[in-house]
C-alpha cells in the first residue's frame, strides 16, 4: 500500500532526530513512496533533502503556537491531498495539530524521540496537544512508549519503531586522525558524540576522567559536538586540572572517522530516548560504557554488547572505562556482538520499513472504517 506523506521538523540545526528523518525521507523515495517536507528555510534538514531531490516547502515557523505557519501547513495539506501528515518535533506536533484543525482530517502522525515526562498541567499546551487530533504516535523505544502512557496517551495508539543507522565508512583512517589530534597509535583514547545539553551527562564523564587517570594515566578524551553547555563544561574540566587529557572538538562533519580512532565510546547521559551514537559505535564494534537511561538498554545489553552503569555515577563509569581499558580482549567481544546487534536490529533501512508499516497499517484500518 503506498501513502504519500507531509514531514514537519521545525528545527534549523542537525542533531540525531534530523538525521534520523532524512534517512527516512530517502528510503520513503527510495522505495516509490511520495514524501515531501516542510521544514525552516535555512534549516541543514531541508538543503540535504533538496540535495537528495526530495521537495521540500521552506516555511518560518516561530514557534508551536505560530498561526501564520499553521495556517501555510494547513493550505499546503489541502492542496496536495497527502495521506499521512508525520511530525517530527515538539513544536511540529502542535503546529500540525492546528493546522489539521482547517482541513478534512488526514492521517496524523507524531514521532516521538525523547523520554522528559509530558508536563501535566490540565491546561498547558503539552498535556492538551497529546490528547487532541493525533491518531497515532511512533515511539522511539519502549521507555519513550512508556512515557508517553504515563502522560495519558492509550497504549494502542503507540507503535514502537527504533531509531537506525545507516553503516558509515570513516572518510579519515584511524592513523590520521590520532595525528591530527596530537596522539600515539597506542594511547588510550575515549570518546562520547553528542549534544552538550544537561540530560546528556557529560558532567559526570568528565567528572570521572581524574579517577580514570589515577589507574590508566596515559587515557586522553575526547568530547564531540556543541551545546549550551560548552563553557560550562570546559570550566568544569579546568577546576578538575584535567586539561591536558580532554579535548573538547565542537561540531565535526565527519564524526564517524573520530568514532572509529578510539578505543571505547561512552555515553553518560541520565535521560535519553535512545541515543544514535551509540548505534553508530555499535555498528564500527567499538566498546561501549553507557548508563541504564531511558531506551539505552534496549541497545546495550549489560556484559552482553557494552557494560552498564547507573546514571550521575562518575565512579561507575570510571570503573567501567578502567575494565575495558585493561581488558581488551573482553572489549572487543562486547564490540563484536554489539556490531552484530546494531546491524541486525538498528539499520537506517528497518526503521523506514517499520514507519512504512505504520502508515500502511493505520490507512487500512482508516479506509476499511
Amino acid at each position: 500500500m503506498t501513502a504519500s506523506s507531509l514531514h514537519i521538523n521545525d528545527q534549523a540545526t542537525w542533531r540525531g532526530g534530523e538525521q534520523q528523518v532524512s534517512y527516512l525521507l530517502k528510503g520513503l523515495k527510495e522505495r516509490g513512496e511520495r514524501a515531501e517536507l516542510i521544514a525552516q528555510p535555512e534549516s541543514v534538514l531541508g538543503r540535504l533533502a533538496r540535495e537528495a531531490k526530495i521537495t521540500v516547502h521552506p516555511i518560518r515557523m516561530r514557534g508551536e503556537l505560530d498561526i501564520v505557519a499553521a495556517r501555510q501547513i494547513a493550505r499546503l495539506i489541502r492542496s496536495k491531498g497527502f495521506d499521512v501528515v508525520h511530525m517530527h518535533t515538539a513544536h511540529a506536533h502542535t503546529l500540525g495539530c492546528l493546522a489539521s484543525a482547517f482541513n478534512p482530517r488526514p492521517l496524523c502522525i507524531v514521532s516521538r524521540r525523547v523520554d522528559f515526562p509530558i508536563n501535566q498541567k490540565p491546561l498547558g499546551i503539552p498535556a492538551l496537544k497529546y490528547r487532541w487530533r493525533v491518531d497515532h504516535y511512533i515511539a522511539i523505544s519502549k521507555a519513550v512508549k512508556q512515557v508517553l502512557v504515563n502522560g495519558g496517551v492509550r497504549s494502542k495508539k503507540i507503535s514502537i519503531v527504533h531509531s537506525g543507522v545507516a553503516p558509515r565508512t570513516p572518510f579519515r583512517s584511524r592513523e590520521e586522525v590520532r595525528q591530527t589530534l596530537g596522539l600515539a597509535d597506542d594511547a588510550p583514547l575515549v570518546g562520547n558524540i553528542g549534544a552538550l545539553v544537561d540530560h546528556k551527562g557529560h558532567r559526570y564523564l568528565i567528572e570521572a576522567i581524574p579517577l580514570v587517570l589515577k589507574k590508566v594515566p596515559a587515557a586522553k578524551f575526547v568530547i564531540i559536538g556543541d551545546g549550551e553547555l560548552r563553557e560550562s563544561l570546559e570550566a568544569l574540566s579546568s577546576r578538575l586540572g584535567i586539561d591536558d587529557a580532554i579535548m573538547f572538538l565542537g561540531f565535526q562533519a565527519d564524526p564517524i572517522s573520530y568514532l572509529a580512532a578510539i578505543d571505547l565510546f561512552v555515553a553518560p547521559s541520565h535521560m535519553e530516548g535512545l541515543n544514535t551514537s551509540i548505534i553508530d559505535a555499535m555498528m564500527l564494534a567499538r566498546p561501549i560504557v553507557a548508563t541504564q537511561a531511558g531506551g539505552i538498554p534496549e541497545l546495550v545489553e549489560n556484559e552482553r554488547t557494552g557494560l552498564l552503569v547507573p546514571p550521575k555515577n562518575p565512579g561507575a563509569l570510571a570503573d567501567a572505562i578502567v575494565r575495558l581499558l585493561g581488558n581488551p580482549e573482553k572489549a572487543a567481544e562486547l564490540a563484536r556482538a554489539a556490531r552484530e546487534k546494531a546491524m541486525e536490529h538498528f539499520t537506517a533501512d528497518r526503521m523506514v520499513e517499520g514507519t512504512l508499516a505504520v502508515y500502511s497499517r493505520l490507512l487500512e484500518e482508516k479506509w476499511k472504517s
